[in-house]
């Protein structure tokens, strides 16, 4: 087949578009990403030393002991919740297996800082837990405070991100199937004994690659860690940028943080590569409990969807029903329209530059096109405050450029570029356009060599072939791009915030808004708007996973 291709005569306008290499022609969508972090790292090259003593004397030693003590504490919270589930609902049998095997994924859809403030308003001093506490033991009750505290925010964020681990890690014990845990029953192992020694050793880069993405997830956390009032590298970057007016310390922390991010996408990267043997064969039944171990599972199961999905879905609809009325003023439209204009403008580029990625990869797999495009898609792992930070910077340079070539022309404005639209729609590509590429790159992996073959004897040249024969083949990848990248950017808290003109609001800026005054029942309606668009992906991701299973 290959000898066929390389015999085949490329069409004029396919020669000409063979001249330019591969990566030529991905860098300027890298670019979109590049020059951010590029920018924040550029920054870090040249600091003012006043700005770095104040940062170590006042703000590093804190929010680094924070962030690290938050991470360390996140990741054993989520192995320990993820891997267990993953693996009984992956290998066992019990009651409620089928519904938990999928529903323990649908904390996917609660963006982190809407668990934040349902937990915030459950547990706080004046919510219910503590008001029933004081009923019954009166006011002698004691309830540790949840406000500014570690153990509120672990709790958050571990219900929010454990799905990452789970999702994976279910997806390689599946993988596995009886024969590794049968094979170790009979050399006298206990099912403990035999999950310990054979299942999760054989599901590590799985496992990992789970871990990666989580903390990966915390590190660019902002709304939870401001809910909870509790300072990391984000909130201290947005406090530098809006409380102290200082770009330069943002940057600086910015920085910090894309260092830090490049170690854990290696990481991430690295556990990737393991991922390269399979056991078990086709629809392989689970392993039936008896007793009071098919009771435990079920309850273990059970209590983790209640506390990361089915409590915080039922508060959140109880302070719907009770302020809609109040909060759905008109305001709240604008509110709306903001927020869908700027999740189908982000998802329009992002996906038409996914598709030109994952073409130009597909006619060039040489290493630099490789690398060019991992440099391009690398925006996701980018915390959205750096990215806010990066884009920022040389959109106002570039505005100030513009305002002094106009005011010879008698502009008198103080702005063209930034807070506006189109500087949003660039740092919300740059962050969401892996999610788009992985989706388009999937399904462009479906298109055979011998389909293009045919289309090329037929005379088709470069843009007649993905007109005719990639892009109705690409239709239902696209569209999943597009839906995912659109969710992701209606849940976006932190871009958004940044980067905004004043007034310019969104249902997520919204949500921030009124928790920051700890209005948590008002903030129920735009986050129970955002939970149900949210869930879109995640039934996708079902879907996919149930199809995968379903065909070996």
């Amino acid at each position: 087949m290959s000898d066929t291709l390389a015999a085949t005569p490329l069409a004029p306008r396919q020669r000409v578009a063979r001249r330019w290499p591969g990566w030529a022609l991905a860098l300027p969508v890298a670019l979109l990403t590049l020059i951010p972090v590029l920018t924040v790292l550029g920054v870090a090259l040249s600091p003012q030393p006043e700005v770095w003593d104040h940062l170590i004397q006042y703000v590093l030693p804190r929010v680094t002991a924070n962030t690290a003590l938050l991470m360390l504490l996140v990741s054993v919270g989520v192995l320990c919740v993820g891997v267990p589930l993953a693996w009984l609902t992956a290998l066992c049998a019990f009651p409620g297996q089928r519904f938990f095997s999928w529903a323990l994924m649908l904390p996917l859809a609660f963006p982190a800082y809407v668990l934040a403030f349902v937990q915030m308003g459950l547990f706080e001093f004046a919510g219910p837990v503590q008001s029933q506490l004081r009923v019954w033991f009166g006011s002698s009750a004691w309830f540790p405070e949840i406000r500014g505290s570690l153990w509120g925010t672990v709790m958050v964020l571990t219900m929010a991100f454990y799905p990452y681990v789970y999702l994976l890690a279910r997806n390689a014990f599946m993988t596995q199937g009886r024969r590794a845990l049968e094979a170790a029953r009979t050399l006298g192992h206990s099912a403990p004994r035999a999950f310990w020694r054979v299942s999760v050793p054989m599901a590590r880069p799985w496992i990992a690659g789970g871990l990666a993405l989580a903390l990966m997830e915390t590190l660019a956390d902002f709304g939870a860690v401001a809910v909870f009032n509790y300072d990391t590298f984000t909130t201290a970057l947005y406090k530098a940028w809006f409380d102290l007016h200082n770009l330069d310390a943002a940057a600086q922390l910015a920085a910090l943080l894309v260092l830090v991010v490049l170690v854990l996408a290696a990481a991430e990267q690295r556990s990737q590569q393991g991922r390269s043997y399979q056991v078990a064969s086709r629809h392989t039944p689970p392993v039936a409990l008896h007793g009071w171990h098919r009771w435990a599972a079920f309850a273990v199961c059970a209590l983790v969807f209640t506390a990361s999905f089915a409590i915080p879905i039922a508060q959140l609809v109880m302070w719907s029903l009770s302020t809609w009325r109040e909060e759905l003023e008109p305001r709240y439209w604008d509110f709306t329209l903001n927020t869908v204009r700027l999740a189908l403008g982000t998802a329009a580029i992002a996906t038409l530059l996914s598709l030109a990625l994952a073409w130009v990869r597909r006619h060039h797999p040489d290493r630099a096109t490789g690398w060019t495009v991992r440099l391009a898609i690398i925006g996701y792992a980018v915390p959205g405050a750096v990215l806010a930070v990066g884009v920022f910077i040389p959109i106002a340079w570039l505005d100030n450029l513009l305002i002094a070539w106009l005011q010879p022309l008698g502009f008198e404005g103080f702005q063209l570029l930034k807070g506006s639209v189109a500087t949003m729609l660039l740092a919300l590509s740059a962050r969401f356009l892996a999610v788009a590429y992985h989706a388009t790159d999937s399904a462009m992996q479906r298109i055979t060599r011998s389909q293009e073959e045919s289309a090329r004897t037929l005379g088709l040249g470069t843009w007649a072939m993905l007109r005719r024969l990639y892009l109705p083949l690409l239709r239902g990848g696209l569209l999943t791009a597009f839906l995912m990248v659109m969710v992701d950017v209606m849940k976006e808290m932190p871009i958004t915030l940044m980067t905004r003109s004043f007034g310019w609001d969104t249902l997520a800026v919204r949500i921030f808004q009124l928790t920051s005054e700890s209005m948590w029942a008002n903030a129920a309606v735009p986050a129970l708007a955002i939970v149900a668009v949210g869930l879109l992906p995640v039934v996708l991701i079902v879907r996919q996973t149930d199809r995968r299973v379903g065909g070996g």
